[in-house]
């Protein structure tokens, strides 16, 4: 079969773990070129200190089936960003698609303090990690990306525009750092419109992200054991290859243009487009969490995933 994205060369920034990792190994599967960048390397560990690299992501990448390019690239550096941009232009003349994964800030979240409480230099700097940075790279970017018409810009975030317009997210910074996301994919979009690309934001559910399996004790094989910590982690969780197949699912819709300016979940698009997580299953989270989890009820992924 051919790969629904053979020939397609991608940007996923912030590619060292997560949503980011999960969504260059998914474009990998669907034969993409991408390239993956963040600030951890075999060579130099980010302020996170984690073990993940941007070329163990690329190897993945290349593993699944497409092609991995691991490039350092601390987004806060808009010299290091148009540097980017112009490599990926003299190595393969154009951008198809752009993922603002960028973030960053999990270790900087004071969860449910007020703001005259918070610390103001991280609440700062996750405003800076979360929002500069995706504005930043669109900046150089779409340059390239709308030199052919076609392009699609996904920004990453955390929680649907309908499911953010009406719950309080953890801190005030945090709150807006994940809601400018949303409003980036509608002011992208309407600009995009007039050259024939396209933007949208999407969110992954309760992500089985490297550190929130080491946060639960459990590992991607185990994960299940978590309900003893976390029964509704236990229930919905999926992995960070789910919301990636939601990614590889958009760039390779033909008509994905009358997605543009919207928000979407993981879950709400496998309905869509019919795409599973690596279990087979297609876990909806936020229709969990707001009619399960917010409500105060037991556990029951039954007709959610």
């Amino acid at each position: 079969m051919t790969a629904p994205l053979g020939g397609r060369v991608a940007l996923v920034a912030g590619a060292t773990r997560g949503a980011g990792r999960g969504t260059a190994v998914a474009l990998g599967e669907a034969g993409a070129t991408v390239y993956c960048t963040g600030r951890s390397t075999r060579g130099r560990r980010s302020e996170y200190d984690r073990p993940e690299t941007i070329e163990e992501t690329a190897e993945l990448v290349t593993a699944a089936g497409g092609a991995g390019i691991a490039v350092a690239v601390d987004h806060l550096d808009p010299h290091a960003v148009e540097a980017l941009i112009q490599r990926i232009d003299a190595e393969q003349g154009r951008l198809d698609l752009l993922v603002n994964d960028i973030w960053g800030g999990e270790n900087l979240i004071e969860w449910d303090v007020p703001l005259w409480e918070h610390d103001l230099a991280g609440g700062l700097r996750m405003l800076r990690l979360g929002i500069e940075t995706h504005l930043t790279t669109s900046h150089f970017a779409l340059k390239l990306l709308t030199r052919t018409p076609g392009g699609l810009v996904v920004e990453m975030t955390d929680g649907t525009r309908e499911y953010n317009a009406s719950h309080y997210r953890l801190s005030v910074f945090y709150d807006l750092a994940k809601t400018a996301a949303l409003r980036l994919a509608f002011t992208q979009g309407h600009e995009l419109a007039k050259v024939g690309g396209t933007a949208v934001a999407l969110t992954p559910g309760w992500m089985r992200s490297e550190m929130m399996l080491e946060h639960f004790g459990v590992t991607e094989e185990n994960w299940r054991d978590a309900a003893a910590v976390q029964p509704h982690f236990a229930a919905i969780s999926e992995s960070p290859r789910f919301v990636g197949r939601a990614v590889a699912a958009l760039a390779a819709d033909p008509e994905v243009h009358r997605r543009n300016a919207g928000s979407f979940s993981s879950g709400g698009l496998a309905k869509d487009y019919g795409f599973t997580d690596v279990d087979g299953s297609q876990p909806d989270c936020w229709r969990y969490m707001a009619e399960i989890q917010d409500l105060g009820l037991p556990p029951d992924p039954a007709g959610y995933r």
